[in-house]
């Protein structure tokens, strides 16, 4: 979770295109130790993607 919350507080800071760099200096900044294989595949998998459609597609995983 601490790389997707990452990338999502990345593009809400305007950057469209997060790269693992930009992630580390978010998690970095608040003493997380990153995995570089699990960050880059969140990256991958989030790459080009509309982040809002994405969320609005994991909410119907959410148990009620």
């Amino acid at each position: 979770m601490r790389y997707v919350a990452a990338y999502l507080l990345a593009v809400l800071g305007g950057n469209d295109s997060p790269t693992s760099k930009d992630l580390k200096k978010i998690l970095d900044s608040v003493g997380i130790e990153t995995d570089d294989e699990r960050m880059n595949k969140v990256i991958s998998e989030l790459n080009g993607k509309n982040i809002e459609d994405v969320i609005a597609q994991g909410k119907y995983n959410l148990p009620s």
